[in-house]
Formats: C-alpha cells, sequence, structure tokens
C-alpha cells in the first residue's frame, strides 16, 4: 500500500512527457501524502485533485458524521465494486510518480524506503478519479501484488503502467485497463533511508485502503 510518494517534476514537465494539456500552475507538493493535493493527467488535462476519495464514517456513540478519512489505494480486485465502480469504468487517470515510498522496520523506528525506475525520472501509476462534496475532484492509486523486490518491505506496490498502455489505461474499455493490473516484472531502484516514516501528524497515519 502507498502512502506517500514524491513527484519532483513541475506542471509544465508532466505536460510534456503526457502530451497532456496544462491550463494553469497548479499547486502540489513534491511529496504527497494522503488527503493532499497531487497531480493527476485526467481526460487529456494536468490537473490537481486531493490524494484519497473522502470515507464519511459516523460516530458510534452519537451517529453524528466524523471528519472524511481519505481512501488513497485501491486493490485491483476491488475496482468492480460498489465504492470504485463507477469511477473504474468512466474516470480513470494517469498519476505522475517519481518514487514511492514503504515503511520499513519496527513499529516505532519505521523509515522510509524509496522506489523507483531505473531509466525513469517520471513514470505513470494506474489511478481513477472522482469529483467529491467533500473535497472537490480526489483520486486514488490502483493497487496490484508487489513484486519479488518488495517482498521483505510489503506485499501490495503501485500499478505501474508501461507508456505503450497509458492510452489504453485512459480510453480503454474496463476489462482492457483492468488487464494492465498485474505485477511489475522490471527491476526497480531501491534506496533505504534513515529517514522516519512518521514526520508529520497528518500523514500516512490517515490513510485508508479498501
Amino acid at each position: 500500500m502507498c502512502n506517500l510518494y514524491r513527484l519532483t517534476k513541475a506542471a509544465d514537465a508532466v505536460a510534456a512527457l503526457f502530451r497532456a494539456r496544462t491550463s494553469a500552475a497548479p499547486n502540489f507538493a513534491a511529496e504527497i501524502y494522503p488527503g493532499y493535493p497531487g497531480l493527476v493527467v485526467a481526460e487529456g488535462e494536468v490537473r490537481a485533485m486531493n490524494w484519497g476519495f473522502p470515507l464519511v464514517l459516523k460516530s458510534k456513540k452519537t451517529g453524528a458524521p466524523l471528519k472524511p478519512k481519505p481512501v488513497n489505494n485501491t486493490r485491483e480486485d476491488k475496482l468492480h465494486t460498489g465504492f470504485w465502480i463507477d469511477s473504474f469504468r468512466h474516470r480513470r487517470c494517469l498519476i505522475p510518480v517519481t518514487a514511492w515510498a514503504e515503511a520499513e522496520g519496527a513499529k516505532g523506528s519505521m523509515t522510509r524506503t524509496w522506489y523507483s525506475l531505473p531509466d525513469d525520472d517520471l513514470f505513470a501509476v494506474a489511478g481513477i478519479w472522482r469529483p467529491t462534496a467533500e473535497w472537490g475532484n480526489a483520486y486514488s492509486m490502483v493497487m496490484v501484488d508487489g513484486c519479488d523486490q518488495m517482498a521483505d518491505v510489503h506485499d501490495r506496490m503501485p500499478t505501474i503502467l508501461s507508456r505503450d498502455d497509458w492510452d489504453r489505461w485512459t480510453t480503454g474499455t474496463p476489462d482492457e485497463a483492468l488487464a494492465l493490473c498485474r505485477v511489475y516484472s522490471e527491476p526497480l531502484i531501491v534506496d533505504r533511508t534513515d529517514e522516519p516514516w512518521f514526520k508529520r501528524s497528518s500523514s500516512a497515519a490517515s490513510a485508508t485502503l479498501l
């Protein structure tokens, strides 16, 4: 499950690589956390959206709605279920990524291990998006089984799309898109760091996967 990733390229560089339109200079941070803005390529345009679909729960004591939680990841085997199905069928997007991180180590002292591609400093991860009343447009990252290089850290990873598959993910049929949700078979760069996983109270601790 991915709860933190980097995008170190500016919006115009993203637009050039993905041959997409950009009408403004969207605001986003280089490190992107659930519940905060990131860039996506949707409907041929680079857009800033909130990372995570809002999940509104109710208080067990009062029954009142609680603050929404960002559901920032979805499993590929859940794409045809009720929470995701409309977005998967009608609103698939590309998420530009430089690297993503996983937490590694003992609880309470976990550090950040970063994963990236050897020959691409910017690549695309499969995503879906939808309008929301709570946060405006929001997106979620599609996850598949982790590859062998990730086996000692996590059993899930983002769905990495080759350039030849970008159009098929966004404009193909749902069956064609689902066929692209497969384990990544190419080598990864693995960067184990001493960075503490929890650097801010509002980051990965609030992430949710359905």
